[in-house]
């Protein structure tokens, strides 16, 4: 999978190597120093995925993260610092699909936005995919689209695949390192990621998220989808 990919740093020896690894990988890049640059160029002209550093001059990535949500649900993928991680727990809560924390491998990062780009380009679905269902909540797997009364649900790439994955696995139940794997396809990672995730769904699908029917907790083990009609 390659495309469009915006990456914005502020310091111009990471942006140039980002972007020959990703330029290597086929993709169409740009690169911005600053926040507010980046916040308009992508939603002028949207690209299929944004590479975001935290630290930026003038509006933070965050701050960056959380106006794009508003607007798009373009794939976010974050570039932290070791040490930050209550910022990559709210950048995740933002609604950043994948983080990438620094000093990291080039390569690695380049793995990871492709990952990221099959994902939200619908390339990874159920053999056999369509349509599921659990009352007034529809996903069409293969159209990569969910609503939920009849009205269209924004998704990021990663709550669409845990919804998904979840959806068809019903009464199942499954740790958050087992999501990690399945889901995000990785064998080992912060779980909190998971939960971050699973909070943001719940927001979005449950008729009360402080006390979810849909995804539930398992106490000890992690969280399971409820009895959902197919």
């Amino acid at each position: 999978m390659t495309g469009r990919i915006l990456v914005v740093d502020d310091d111009p020896t990471v942006a140039e190597v980002v972007a020959r690894y990703l330029l290597r990988d086929g993709h169409d890049v740009e690169c911005v120093p600053d926040g507010r640059m980046a916040l308009s160029k992508a939603l002028e002209n949207p690209p299929d995925l944004v590479v975001l550093d935290l630290m930026l001059p003038g509006m933070d990535g965050l701050e960056v993260c959380r106006q794009l949500r508003e607007h798009s649900p373009v794939p976010v993928v974050m570039l932290t610092a070791l040490g930050e991680e209550a910022d990559r727990l709210t950048g995740l809560e933002m609604g950043a699909d994948d983080y990438v924390v620094k000093p990291f491998s080039p390569r690695e990062l380049a793995l990871r936005v492709r990952s990221v780009l099959r994902r939200a380009q619908g390339a990874l679905v159920p053999a056999g995919s369509g349509l599921l269902r659990d009352g007034d909540l529809v996903v069409d797997v293969s159209a990569h689209e969910a609503s939920l009364d009849g009205k269209p649900l924004s998704l990021t790439a990663r709550e669409f695949d845990l919804l998904v994955y979840l959806l068809d696995h019903p009464r199942q139940a499954f740790t958050r390192e087992q999501l990690l794997e399945h889901v995000w396809g990785w064998s080992f990672g912060d779980s909190s990621t998971v939960t971050v995730h699973v909070r943001r769904l719940r927001e979005k699908i449950e008729p009360d998220p402080t006390n979810p029917t849909r995804i539930q907790t398992v106490w000890g083990v992690g969280y399971r989808y409820g009895d959902a009609a197919r």
